[in-house]
This record gives structure tokens, C-alpha cells and sequence, in this order.
């Protein structure tokens, strides 16, 4: 548990540096909204109940007595513990969205206000993180995996939903995670649950 307090709290201040960092810079700023084609919502919302179907699917399919079963019951991990340490940022930064201000420095607003970081690029970059972690070194394509994050954060930020930071801090918040799942002896889930999950579907049929 100890290891686990300390690797949170790195992604933390990984997270603090990065916003003050580019807050400083000015890098903050509110572009033309663009929610066509790609970048319409539909695509967004497909992207990200398609990431949460595919790592419970993947992760009840292969079960955890392999590499690719861990792999994806890491990406469960990674994805719930980042997926609440942004939703506890957002209401403790309360930062108005782009839609609603267009001053990015609008901030302490308290729990209305949830901008930073951005929830979704946080569930793209803890989803594929541990895949990279995992296989990037024999299987170099993986790191392609990156592209849903990516497309992810251009996506918010043209619907006006997050400002820059926000996404890059969500993108940082589920790598940090991402890659601590990726590096513990076993996922954390796949403990607490039945010990029966741990065999995939596709081995009992």
C-alpha cells in the first residue's frame, strides 16, 4: 500500500508541474468550436465506451493466467484508480470549461465546475499505457496505441469541453497510473475478485 500512496502522489505532482508549467507559458486558450465529422461527440462518446468495453471485455476473455489477461486487467486498474483521482481533482480545482469562460484562469469555483483534468483523455492514457509498458519493447507498432489519447485531447479541446492543460494533465494522470499497473507483481483488481476470474472465458470453452 505504501508503494502504491507513493506512486500516486508522483502522479500528482507530475500533474501540479505540468499545469503551472504551461499556465505560465500562457498556453492556455479557447479555439473556434468544431464538432464535425471526427471530433462530433458521437465519435468521442464511441472512443470511450469502446476503450471500457474492450478492457473488461479483454480482461474476461484472456482471464489473468497470461501476459495479455494481466495486461488488460492492469488497464482495469489503471483506468478506476486514475478515473477517481481525476474526478476528486476536478471538484477540488473547479475549473470553468471553455464553453462557460474564456478565461482559462478561471479556477475554484468549487464542485460545478469540472474542467481539470479532462476525465476522458485520463481513461485513454491509462487504458493503452499498460499495453506499451508491456509489449512496446518486443511489438514497436503498440506505441500507436497512443493515437487514442491523442485523438482524444485534440477532440476536447475542439468541443470547447477542456482547455489545453486539461487534457495534458489527463493525459499525464493516466500514464502515471498506467505504467504503476503495468509494473505490479499482480493486478489489483484481479486479487480482490473470485478467484474463478482469473480463468478466462476462452478457456473453459
Amino acid at each position: 500500500m505504501r508503494r502504491q500512496l507513493v506512486w500516486a502522489a508522483r502522479a500528482c505532482a507530475w500533474l501540479l508541474a505540468m499545469w503551472a508549467a504551461a499556465c505560465a507559458a500562457g498556453f492556455d486558450h479557447r479555439i473556434a468550436k468544431d464538432e464535425s465529422g471526427i471530433w462530433s461527440r458521437g465519435v468521442q462518446d464511441f472512443v470511450y465506451y469502446g476503450a471500457i468495453a474492450t478492457e473488461i471485455g479483454g480482461a474476461a476473455w484472456f482471464g489473468g493466467e497470461d501476459k495479455l489477461g494481466r495486461t488488460f486487467w492492469e488497464s482495469i486498474d489503471s483506468s478506476v484508480l486514475s478515473g477517481v483521482t481525476a474526478e476528486v481533482a476536478k471538484r477540488a480545482f473547479g475549473r470553468r470549461r471553455p464553453a462557460e469562460t474564456a478565461d482559462p484562469n478561471d479556477w475554484w469555483n468549487g464542485s460545478c465546475c469540472k474542467s481539470f483534468p479532462s476525465g476522458e483523455v485520463t481513461l485513454q492514457a491509462s487504458f493503452v499505457t499498460p499495453f506499451i509498458v508491456n509489449y512496446a519493447s518486443d511489438h514497436p507498432w503498440v506505441w500507436a496505441l497512443e493515437v487514442l489519447p491523442a485523438y482524444d485531447a485534440i477532440a476536447r479541446v475542439k468541443s470547447q469541453a477542456h482547455w489545453q492543460t486539461d487534457v495534458l494533465a489527463g493525459w499525464a494522470l493516466g500514464t502515471g497510473f498506467g505504467y504503476w499497473a503495468a509494473k505490479r507483481n499482480s493486478p489489483l483488481f484481479l486479487q480482490i475478485m473470485p478467484h474463478g476470474v482469473a480463468v478466462g472465458i476462452q478457456t473453459r470453452f
